[in-house]
């Protein structure tokens, strides 16, 4: 080691030099990667591509070149980092149904709406769009900053200076640190329409620019279905949501049967995806109205839906797939780009669109005085010429004689050296009276130019015409009326929702639910005989209860916890296997028990009964549970969990317990609640005596029990008769030793 060697340690916080280093990544990540530029709408990568391709001269009227040349030159010129993100920047920029004008016309695969992705590189062609060239209009005219590449070997634009307004044409999207972009596509014509407005009237609402601006126009088409104040409330702020539905119809067949065709989807969605995802609701049973689904698609989307039956409205079963599916999609706007300062930042729809007219307005002026100077240029070696040909045999003299020709020609005409400059290199052919008129023709031409240029750098409201006219061409390059130009998203605000019950759709048919005591659940078609049910179990397994439905029911499961868990009789599996477990179809946890299940009615009473004797009545409708996660009905405890569910179908009570006591009493003693633990209804002295079996009857019709050998009547049933919350006395002679009321 060196003795000049001096040790140096620099101290620093740990979280200081952590925050100042990710601080440096996050700025260098939102400026340099993730926000496009307000002016040109491209990010850094974009702009790099599009100029590669300027440079390569790969213009619209010229032959396509590989990809590969592109990337490599990109790469190796401009953008330092790896191939893959600068080829699939520059597939997006080609994609039909990414961008609303494709800046790059691609020859190869360039990827689909499938979500299958593109080529290698090297197999895929590529050239520029007309977009693309206005983006870059007047890039040689001193329009805009060019800045040193990443090595110094050459140089970049800073931003393009085109009128083309590409921020809002074509959108873009990305994620950067703590913040992110996402932003529509939308109508050219709209939006120089739009810009035309704002430079006559700079005070414009955001209400007076949106009726020039409808609202999005995606490449995919669809509809937008916002009211005209949510577009505009979006656009004022910048953020928002729009809701854009797929496009469809409906074609007639034979027999007076009907089928939905899909023709436009929402922007952004994968239709493969999309297809997959309404398939599988329908395998799911969660579309009851949609029969099946069939992707007939070529180069045009057509999605074929067949409704379950005839009775099915084409309305309301798309009306259930918007609800269900992506057929509808909510596209979150957020303009957050990176202003003329260079600042990211999230802005209304009026100060984009002033932004960029600024930045017109400014590469307006900078080419104006570009031309200007050329011109000036051109008329000071104009008047050195004219010189020439005034005194034309004394400046050959000059020329012939002199050994410094130069300086005297400077010196005797009063001349400047680039027009001595400009008179030694003319040609002799040139020296003819014709040349002599062409120039003078030529100096009246540029000093008029001269001057109108003078006068529109005079001018703000001249500068603003001359925008105006900018504007107006490329609306016309992108009339409404040519194929690419024309509006594909419609706007139909919806004034109303259809409403759809999916159940009264559903074909009513009887079926026999079977539960086993492990919770597998089946729905067998038809109502089987339930004392003969040839049934087959997992091994371990028995049955815990079956029991008649129909289609159309709704199947309630009372367990353990206290809660209510809903099910579709419709959506139960068949009874061809072992069904499915209900733990799968509803959050039923491992510890909670199945008390009870049945066919549940809303306009039914429901007695809760808890382990140890204590209960209220429930409505049907209250029984009913919205989510899969349940319904808390019963408050319970460990030691008091809920235990029984009786349908109230008489006016008295009767209960038996652990006990050995039976009571009777009247059902108006209890009272209705829709949640709550409940009223004593029995009493138990001993921890360990609890409820054996809870019934309902009518008094007029008598009291009795159910066993294998028939129905039982007791005469007298009065002295079991007692208050609510009493033990009652002891059970009958001849009551079964099971104390339950029914076999």
């Amino acid at each position: 080691m060196s003795k000049d060697f001096k040790e140096k340690i620099d101290s620093q916080q740990l979280s200081e030099a952590l925050s100042e280093r990710y601080l440096s990544y996050a700025v260098s990540t939102i400026v340099s990667r993730a926000l496009p530029d307000v002016r040109d709408g491209l990010k850094p990568v974009h702009r790099r591509i599009l100029y590669s391709m300027l440079r390569q001269k790969l213009s619209p009227n010229a032959a396509f070149r590989k990809c590969a040349t592109v990337v490599g030159d990109v790469l190796g010129h401009y953008h330092p980092h790896g191939d893959s993100s600068v080829y699939d920047a520059m597939v997006r920029l080609a994609q039909d149904f990414s961008v609303r004008y494709p800046l790059i016309d691609g020859q190869g695969n360039f990827g689909n709406i499938d979500g299958d992705p593109q080529a290698a590189y090297r197999y895929t062609e590529s050239k520029m769009t007309e977009a693309a060239m206005l983006i870059m209009e007047g890039l040689d005219e001193d329009s805009v900053d060019m800045t040193p590449n990443f090595d110094g070997t050459t140089v970049e634009p800073v931003v393009m200076p085109g009128a083309f307004p590409n921020l809002l044409a074509n959108g873009g999207m990305g994620i950067a640190v703590g913040m992110a972009t996402n932003i529509p596509t939308h109508n050219v014509a709209e939006v120089c329409d739009a810009l035309n407005l704002v430079v006559d009237n700079p005070d414009a609402t955001t209400a007076q620019i949106v009726k020039k601006l409808i609202g999005p126009d995606f490449p995919t088409g669809g509809v937008l279905i916002d009211s005209f104040d949510t577009i505009v409330k979006n656009y004022e702020t910048g953020r928002g949501a729009f809701r854009i539905r797929a496009k469809w119809e409906v074609e007639k067949l034979d027999r007076g049967a009907e089928q939905v065709v899909i023709t436009e989807i929402p922007y952004g969605i994968i239709k493969s995806k999309l297809v997959e995802q309404i398939a599988g609701l329908i395998d799911a049973k969660k579309l009851p109205l949609v029969d099946d689904i069939v992707d007939e698609s070529t180069t045009d989307i057509r999605i074929v839906i067949t409704p379950k039956s005839r009775n099915v409205p084409a309305d309301k079963m798309m009306a259930h797939l918007f609800a269900m599916t992506d057929l509808e999609y909510k596209f979150n706007m957020n303009f957050n780009v990176i202003d003329s300062k260079g600042a990211p930042r999230v802005m209304g729809i009026k100060d984009v669109l002033s932004e960029f007219i600024a930045h017109q307005k400014n590469v307006l002026l900078r080419r104006t005085n570009w031309r200007l100077g050329n011109i000036a240029r051109r008329l000071e070696i104009l008047g050195g010429l004219l010189i020439v040909y005034l005194n034309l045999d004394r400046v050959i003299e000059i020329i012939r004689n002199e050994d410094d020709a130069k300086s005297v020609l400077m010196a005797e005409f009063n001349l400047t050296e680039v027009q001595v400059e400009a008179i030694l290199n003319t040609r002799l052919r040139s020296l003819r009276k014709l040349e002599e008129m062409e120039i003078r023709r030529e100096d009246a031409e540029l000093l008029a130019e001269q001057k109108q240029l003078q006068d529109l750098l005079a001018s703000d409201q001249a500068q603003n015409e001359q925008l105006k006219a900018w504007f107006s061409d490329i609306k016309k390059t992108y009339d409404k009326r040519t194929e690419l130009g024309r509006r594909r998203t419609t706007w139909a605000e919806q004034t109303e929702d259809v409403v759809v019950n999916a159940e009264e759709f559903i074909e009513k048919e009887p079926l026999t639910i079977i539960l086993s005591n492990m919770g597998w659940i089946r729905a067998a078609k038809g109502h089987l005989d339930l004392n003969n049910l040839d049934l087959k179990f997992k091994e371990g397994d028995d049955l815990l209860t079956a029991f008649h439905a129909m289609s159309t029911d709704k199947i309630n499961l009372f367990v353990s916890s206290g809660k209510m868990f809903t099910l579709s009789a419709n959506d139960l599996p068949s009874a061809r296997g072992f069904g499915e477990s209900v733990r799968m179809m509803a959050d039923i946890g491992a510890e909670e028990n199945i008390v009870k299940a049945f066919v549940l009615d809303i306009n039914a009473k429901y007695l809760l009964v808890g382990r140890h004797g204590t209960g209220f009545i429930v409505s049907g409708e209250n029984c009913l549970a919205q989510t899969r996660s349940g319904k808390q009905v019963m408050n319970v405890d460990t030691n008091n969990p809920a235990w029984m569910c009786v349908l109230v179908s008489g006016d008295t009570v009767a209960m038996s317990g652990s006990n050995d006591k039976l009571l009777i009493f009247s059902v108006a003693e209890i009272p209705e609640m829709s949640r709550g633990k409940g009223v004593i209804l029995q009493k138990y002295n001993a921890e360990r005596t609890y409820v054996l079996d809870v019934m309902t009857f009518n008094s007029v019709e008598g009291f009795g029990w159910t066993t294998g050998r028939g129905t039982t009547k007791l005469d007298d049933w009065q002295p079991w008769v007692g208050k609510r919350a009493s033990q009652g006395r002891t059970i009958p002679v001849g009551f079964p030793r099971s104390g339950k009321f029914g076999k």
